[in-house]
């Protein structure tokens, strides 16, 4: 693909535009979290950037740019098999901003650390970079580096995407043992650990849904209570006994976590011996929760 026809698929929609400042600032965040708590910590995160981490306690070569380099042919291996221009202008966004303002702030931060305590900056450290993640998440982007790899060993070989990040992401780690000792590597997992539920909760949302299947022989009762008292719709599925083999409807319903308690109550009052399943869902998009957005 050309150059020219490259620049020409670009989405300047409001969404788009808005999802380029989220990747944009989520990048900035990430380089707050390394120069501010882990590099004065000695604390190396997973994929390129915690090689590139590597090779600048050791030989002090400018995170930023290794990043960067690293980060090149898997570029082109996402540019093949995760698929075109828009996994290409949010990628190179995502890995110019974070390797740019790694590099930039250093002359604002300098290598003074907040605090010497290593669980602290392990702490700060990986939620401020789980935040920036997510940013990036949110804005329809990739983290570059491993996060690539990790997407297309799940595409090519079937591989679950944490096994798949797990594997990519502890290289670094583990070889911050050799020269660091294994007490930094190990504190090292822990952050790793705490960017990743950062980063779930800034793209998914911290609004735990629950989602409700009720068994009752009370069925239009369970019904009109659910919608007057809690104003929830339901939906009726068909269901079958195991044993007994015969059907019956079976009420399924989406609500907050809040709502459970006075769910579980309505149902009880409507019919004492129903069979209830309260289970969690990560999200809920449509009417009564979130809209439903591309």
């Amino acid at each position: 693909m050309k150059i020219k026809e490259f620049f020409g698929q670009i989405d300047f929609s409001w969404r788009s535009i808005r999802d380029y400042a989220l990747i944009i600032l989520g990048g900035f965040v990430q380089a707050l979290a390394l120069r501010t708590f882990l590099v004065p910590a000695q604390l190396v995160g997973g994929g390129i950037s915690g090689i590139a981490q590597l090779l600048h306690y050791l030989w002090g070569w400018p995170i930023g740019v290794v990043t960067l380099l690293g980060n090149l042919p898997l570029f082109v291996l996402g540019w093949r098999y995760l698929g075109g221009p828009r996994f290409a202008l949010r990628t190179i966004l995502s890995v110019l901003s974070y390797t740019i303002f790694t590099d930039i702030l250093i002359q604002f931060t300098g290598q003074a650390p907040i605090t010497e305590d290593i669980l602290l900056n392990t702490l700060y450290g990986g939620i401020l970079l789980g935040v920036g993640l997510g940013l990036v998440y949110l804005g329809r982007g990739t983290s570059g580096g491993t996060d690539i790899l990790g997407r297309i060993l799940n595409q090519r070989l079937g591989m679950s995407i944490s096994l798949a990040y797990m594997i990519t992401d502890s290289f670094a780690v583990l070889l911050a043992g050799f020269f660091f000792g294994w007490e930094k590597s190990l504190y090292g997992l822990i952050m790793i650990y705490l960017s990743g539920v950062a980063a779930d909760m800034i793209s998914q949302g911290t609004n735990v849904i629950r989602e409700a299947m009720i068994i009752t022989d009370e069925t239009e009762k369970v019904v009109l209570a659910i919608s007057d008292a809690l104003g929830r719709g339901t939906t009726i599925l068909s269901g079958r006994g195991g044993y007994t083999q015969k059907e019956r409807p079976v009420i399924f319903c989406v609500v907050t976590a809040g709502e459970v308690i006075r769910l579980k109550s309505i149902v009880q009052e409507a019919d004492p011996d129903a069979f209830m399943v309260v289970g969690q869902a990560n999200e809920a998009l449509g009417e009564g929760f979130k809209p439903l957005k591309e």
